[in-house]
């Protein structure tokens, strides 16, 4: 259960917010209900996040899977309920969404895939515990601009899921919407 009030107080702004949250994603999100209570904080959030959607370095598959690899090591359901209805809606393997949580006993991921969340992973422990092998590899492999990218959305992530998880916000609804437009057994299986 939200630790706050998910009823803000409904300045111009944060109806604006509402509205640009349901055309695009279909809901208010709970973050911006959240954070809406201290109105620099929505809007600094929002600009921050309007700025990080430019960056381009780093393929976007890679990306997700760090932040879910993050969010999953932090316990964030809102995040990974948000992720994968996400990166499902942009066409990305519903099995590699899937098993980011049990990541290490999946075979849907290739040797690249791994070492990137086994980095996110690293990165978001407490303290920060990083295999300089696996750092290297990543450097050799997406090159140092990805590389850079990669770290500083790990950090992102971190960001969003403490902030998420500490104001208890939690799933939100929005993985169950896209596992009902599957089809065959996967859309039975969700009803």
């Amino acid at each position: 259960m939200a630790r706050i009030s998910l009823t803000p107080p409904r300045t111009l702004f944060y109806r604006a917010i509402e509205w640009y949250s349901k055309r695009t994603y279909g809901k208010v999100m709970d973050p911006a209900k959240a954070t809406a209570h201290n109105p620099k904080v929505l809007w600094s959030t929002a600009r921050f996040e309007l700025s990080l959607a430019k960056w381009n370095k780093l393929d976007t598959d890679l990306k997700a899977l760090a932040v879910m690899a993050s969010a999953a090591s932090i316990g964030c359901s809102w995040c990974m309920d948000f992720g994968y209805w996400e990166n499902h809606e942009r066409g990305m393997d519903p099995a590699k969404l899937h098993d980011v949580p049990a990541w290490r006993d999946s075979d849907a991921y290739t040797a690249l895939e791994r070492d990137v969340m086994g980095y996110a992973e690293g990165m978001t422990a407490t303290p920060p515990d990083i295999d300089d092998d696996v750092a290297a590899r990543l450097v050799e492999q997406l090159g140092e601009p990805a590389f850079v990218e990669l770290t500083t959305m790990v950090a992102v992530e971190n960001l969003r899921s403490r902030v998420n998880a500490a104001l208890g916000l939690t799933s939100q609804g929005f993985k169950d919407s896209c596992e009902l437009r599957g089809s065959g057994s996967e859309a039975q299986s969700a009803a």
